[in-house]
């Protein structure tokens, strides 16, 4: 049984996280609860975690998790892995890289870990094209 659900998550953030951190954290819950094909809530004691799932030709693929302490993991790695069409994750890493002003090749990327989301989202643009980003895979996955 999940020990997080999303008014306890929102308050941990708030409590933890600065303002802006948080508020970037409630677009990603607000978009997650209306995209996710499934949305689970951590069981853990020190921070909640927040996993968005989508459907695929494989079954449920993570896209990514994101913990009330104000860090989010990109599953870039774990889609790597999985039998996912090569145009879809290809798509993905482009506009990730485009936003975030990173590399997420396999050499420069080689493991998946949590980033504090105030290094990653300096502008309210970005995290709309994070959103759309996540939005449009999501699409093409179910297709």
């Amino acid at each position: 049984m999940s020990k997080w659900d999303k008014k306890a998550f929102v308050e941990d953030m708030r409590a933890k996280c600065s303002r802006e951190v948080a508020k970037v954290g409630f677009r990603i819950i607000e978009f997650s609860v209306k995209e996710a094909d499934d949305l689970s809530w951590g069981r853990g004691k020190e921070h909640g975690t927040l996993t968005f799932k989508c459907q695929s030709d494989v079954g449920l693929v993570t896209l990514f998790h994101m913990s009330s302490d104000g860090t989010i993991n990109l599953m870039i790695n774990y889609l790597r892995g999985k039998d996912l069409p090569k145009q879809v994750l290809r798509d993905l890493v482009v506009k990730l890289e485009a936003n975030f002003l990173r590399e997420y090749d396999e050499e420069l990327y080689p493991s998946d870990s949590f980033e504090n989301i105030n290094e990653l989202f300096h502008t309210s643009n970005q995290v709309d094209k994070f959103l759309y980003a996540i939005e449009g895979a999501c699409y093409r996955l179910r297709q």
